[in-house]
């Protein structure tokens, strides 16, 4: 089992390591941060009092992972954002339902929102069906597209209510 702690500056210089390079930066954080990733753009993101950010714990008591969910002006809803397993040895485990239904927890029972949403590129199939396994459905009606190194990459949204989410 995951648990999620606070993320704080202590953990910058680990998800710095996590991510390595441009694409990796954008796939993880979107339009959000320019790569190189630095602790001044970590300390900007940590100060933004709409997001609640997250370091992710594994069995071992180590952080493997990053996970945030922001609070947008709709007083329904929270997005789940920047979702990270950064210890490669950790992926493919079933870790990401994990994270997502601790984050749905929490925006469900803590923070008592009605819907989650998030946005995820149409080409990373193994979270998109991470997503679907825990409940998630893709919302047709919302599409983004961004230039990356020359190539334009489609994310799409995918959204879940409480009433449809198996704890």
């Amino acid at each position: 089992m995951i648990t999620l702690e606070q993320f704080d500056e202590n953990d910058f210089k680990r998800l710095i390591s996590w991510v390595d390079n441009e694409e990796m930066l954008v796939q993880f954080a979107g339009p959000l941060f320019s790569f190189p990733l630095t602790i001044g753009q970590l300390q900007e993101y940590k100060n933004d009092k709409n997001r609640h950010l997250f370091k992710v714990i594994g069995p071992d008591n180590h952080a493997i992972g990053h996970a945030e969910l922001f609070q947008s002006d709709d007083e329904k809803m929270v997005r789940i954002c920047r979702v990270l397993i950064g210890d490669k040895t950790k992926r493919g485990q079933g870790i990401g339902q994990q994270i997502i239904n601790e984050l749905l927890n929490i925006s469900f029972v803590k923070l008592d929102k009605e819907n989650v949403e998030l946005n995820v590129y149409d080409w990373n199939t193994s979270a998109i069906k991470c997503y679907e396994k825990v409940g998630f459905a893709v919302n047709p009606n919302k599409r983004f597209q961004s230039e990356v190194n020359g190539s334009i990459w489609t994310a799409i949204n995918m959204t879940i209510d409480k009433a449809h989410w198996r704890l």
